[in-house]
C-alpha cells in the first residue's frame, strides 16, 4: 500500500499535467528563446554544446544566441562559422551571461557563479564530485534554475547524453591502449590484433555496461582477442546478444579475473556505480603480477577508479608507471575528442531546445518532458536533487508538488 507521502507526490503529478498558469519564461520575447554558450574555462575541457549547423537551425527559428569569441576554437570551429550561423559575437563571458539561458558542458566554476543572474536559467553538467556546497548556496540565493544534462533522460528512460560520452569514452580507450602498447611510449611493442602467425594481443573489459560494450566492440573490431568481466549476469547476457556473437565472458571473481590478467596485454576499467565510488575490483597485488609494458586505460577513474593503483591524470600528461604497467588514468576521455564529441552533444541539446522554444514557458517544458525534468537539480532556488540534498545537508523540495502549484 503506498504511503501518504507517495499519494501526495502521485496527486501532484498529475496535477501538474493540467493547464496552470503560466509564470517563468524560458525567452525573452514570447517563445523565443535567449541562448549564451560561454567559453569553457574548466582545464581540459574542449568540447562545445551546440555546432554551428545547429546555432544556424536554431536562429532560423527565431532563436537569439550569443556565443563568447573562441568557443569552439579546440574543435576547429571558427567565430566566422557561429556569425555567419545568425550567432552574435561576444568579447567577454560577462557579456553571454546576459542571456536567458545559459548552455555549457563542464559545471560552472566560481567566477561563472558570480556571472549569474536572478531567476536564470542553467544548463550544464552537475559533476557531484566536483561541486561544493557553496557553489550550490550560492546558485540558490540567486533564484537560479538549473539542469544537469547528466541526469536528463530520453523517452526509453536512457541518459542519452551519458550513453554518448560512454560510447566515445569506450572506442576511445582502445584506441589509446594501441597506441600506449608501442614501445616509444613505454607499452610491449604490440599490435593489438596482432598479424597472420602472430597472435593477437590480450584484452580484459572489466564492465559490460556502454562504456564496455563499445570498447569490446573496438577490441574485436581490431582483432584482438577480449574477455569481459561484470557483476551482472544480465549484462552479460546483454552484451553477448547486442554483439551478435560468443565471447569470453565471466561474473567477477577474483581468482579468475587475477588470473585473465596475468595474461593480459591490455585492462579497461569500465565499470560505472549506481551511486558513490567505483568499487576497487583489482587489487594492486593483482596490478603487480601484470605483464611489464601492458597497460590499464582505467576510464572508471572520474568515479574514482576500479584499480587499485589508479591515480587521476591529465590530458597534458596523460600515463604513469607503476610495477612497470602503464597506466592511463584521464577523466573525462570524451574530451580527448572533442568534435565528435560536440556533434553527440547538440543532436541531444537542439532538440530539447527548439522543444523548449515552442512550449515558451519553462514550466510546462518540464511538466510535459518528465526526462528533461529528471535532470533539474535547481528549481527558482529550491534544491530540488534528493542526493544533493543529503550530500551537502541542505533542505530539499520536491519538484513534482511545486510544479503543481503553478
Amino acid at each position: 500500500m503506498s504511503t501518504s507521502s507517495e499519494l501526495l507526490k502521485q496527486l501532484a503529478r498529475e496535477v501538474s499535467m493540467l493547464p496552470q498558469e503560466q509564470t517563468m519564461e524560458v525567452g525573452r520575447k514570447g517563445k523565443n528563446l535567449f541562448i549564451g554558450i560561454p567559453k569553457e574555462v574548466t582545464s581540459q575541457e574542449h568540447r562545445v554544446p551546440l555546432t554551428p549547423a545547429s546555432v544556424a537551425v536554431l536562429t532560423g527559428r527565431g532563436h537569439d544566441i550569443v556565443v563568447q569569441r573562441g568557443v569552439g576554437s579546440s574543435v576547429q570551429f571558427q567565430d566566422s562559422d557561429y556569425s555567419e550561423a545568425g550567432a552574435k559575437l561576444a568579447d567577454s563571458a560577462q557579456q553571454v551571461f546576459e542571456a536567458d539561458l545559459i548552455l555549457k558542458v563542464a559545471a560552472p566554476v566560481e567566477e561563472e557563479i558570480a556571472m549569474l543572474r536572478h531567476k536564470q536559467i542553467l544548463v550544464s553538467a552537475l559533476q557531484m564530485g566536483g561541486q561544493h556546497r557553496e557553489s550550490l548556496r550560492r546558485m540558490m540565493e540567486k533564484k537560479v534554475t538549473a539542469v544537469a544534462w547528466d541526469f536528463i533522460k530520453d523517452r526509453e528512460g536512457i541518459f542519452p547524453i551519458i550513453r554518448a560520452m560512454g560510447e566515445i569514452a569506450g572506442n576511445t580507450s582502445i584506441q589509446i591502449a594501441a597506441e600506449h602498447l608501442s614501445t616509444d611510449k613505454g607499452g610491449q611493442g604490440l599490435m593489438l590484433g596482432g598479424i597472420s602467425g602472430v597472435a593477437p594481443a590480450e584484452v580484459v573489459v572489466i564492465g559490460a555496461g556502454t562504456v564496455g560494450e563499445f570498447a569490446t566492440r573496438a577490441a574485436l573490431g581490431v582483432g584482438a582477442s577480449v574477455k569481459v568481466f561484470d557483476k551482472s549476469i544480465y549484462r552479460l547476457r546483454r552484451l553477448q546478444s547486442t554483439l551478435g556473437q560468443r565471447i569470453w565472458t565471466s561474473v567477477i571473481q577474483p581468482d579468475v579475473l587475477k588470473q585473465a590478467l596475468l595474461q593480459a596485454d591490455v585492462a579497461i576499467g569500465a565499470l560505472r556505480p549506481e551511486h558513490g565510488r567505483t568499487p576497487l575490483v583489482v587489487s594492486e597485488d593483482m596490478v603487480g603480477q601484470m605483464k611489464t609494458g601492458s597497460v590499464i586505460v582505467d576510464v572508471s577513474i572520474d568515479r574514482g577508479g576500479c584499480f587499485e593503483t589508479s591515480e587521476q591524470t591529465t590530458l597534458t600528461d596523460p600515463v604513469f608507471k607503476k610495477y612497470g604497467v602503464v597506466h592511463y588514468c584521464v577523466p573525462n576521455i570524451a574530451s580527448r575528442v572533442p568534435r565528435t564529441a560536440s556533434y553527440a552533444l547538440t543532436n541531444i541539446f537542439t532538440p530539447i531546445l527548439l522543444t523548449m522554444g515552442e512550449v515558451g514557458r519553462f514550466e510546462d517544458v518540464i511538466k510535459r518532458n518528465l526526462g528533461l525534468r529528471h535532470g533539474v537539480y535547481l528549481y527558482n532556488g529550491a534544491l530540488t536533487s534528493e542526493i544533493l540534498s543529503e550530500a551537502y545537508r541542505l533542505p530539499f523540495k520536491d519538484l513534482d508538488i511545486m510544479l503543481a502549484a503553478f
